[in-house]
């Protein structure tokens, strides 16, 4: 499969294409750690956790916050309690955004409408304003802000009309197959698989096939992207 031509918005998931993913493990494991000392359990093993994490990696599909509440804490009822306790130490330091991402919206910036399209704290904004991005992006497609949450087709729908593109002229850009690359597929984005962060570390042919293109990095992703971009916008 191939990108289109025509495209008139990009639009970006904010773990793993922008910041390392890291920076929502940390505050995972913290939180993780607070609801066992409270029941008076040791803080979790970090190699289980790896565990649990790697697992749904590989698969591409599941929640890693159910998977780890009950596994972890003994309960899908702690779920929502887990997700309050992750919040407030979820946070992408200075230092944390990926080298490459820079540069490319730097590239697409007045030729496509660039947006974001995450499930992520409204504090992204301001790290975003501190390392520069700020004034490149025109869509703020963050779920906290917005109301809508991947892979609901809502945050997407929000994000296009947002943009003002079709679906058939606007491309995400996503680590995530289950959140990113399938739910935009449906709807009939573009999809640009990046393999960093939540991606598995060995992607199956058969996951490879699913997005229009697969990549390890932005670094040469304004190459795939420019000569596609709609000049008549």
């Amino acid at each position: 499969m191939t990108l289109r031509t025509g495209v008139r918005a990009v639009f970006f998931d904010v773990g793993g294409p922008i910041y390392d993913d890291e920076n929502y493990v940390k505050a995972l494991l913290r939180a993780l750690d607070d609801m066992r000392m409270v029941r008076g359990n040791p803080p979790v093993d970090r190699a289980q956790f790896r565990r649990i994490y790697n697992e749904i990696r590989d698969r591409q599909g599941g929640s890693l916050r159910t998977a780890v509440a009950v596994e972890l804490l003994g309960s899908t009822e702690l779920r929502a309690e887990l997700h309050d306790r992750t919040r407030t130490y979820w946070a992408h330091p200075e230092g944390t955004m990926y080298s490459d991402v820079a540069p490319l919206m730097a590239k697409l910036h007045g030729k496509v409408t660039i947006g974001l399209l995450a499930n992520q704290e409204a504090s992204v904004v301001d790290a975003l304003h501190r390392d520069g991005l700020g004034q490149l992006i025109d869509v703020w497609g963050v779920s906290a802000i917005v109301g809508h949450e991947k892979p609901s087709s809502s945050l997407f729908g929000w994000a296009l009309n947002e943009a003002g593109a079709e679906p058939w002229n606007a491309v995400h850009v996503g680590n995530r197959l289950d959140t990113d690359v399938r739910p935009a597929k449906a709807l009939g984005l573009g999809t640009v698989w990046v393999t960093r962060g939540e991606a598995p570390e060995r992607p199956t042919p058969g996951q490879l096939a699913e997005p229009d293109l697969v990549v390890p990095d932005l670094t040469t992703l304004a190459d795939e992207l420019l000569p596609l971009i709609d000049k008549t916008r």
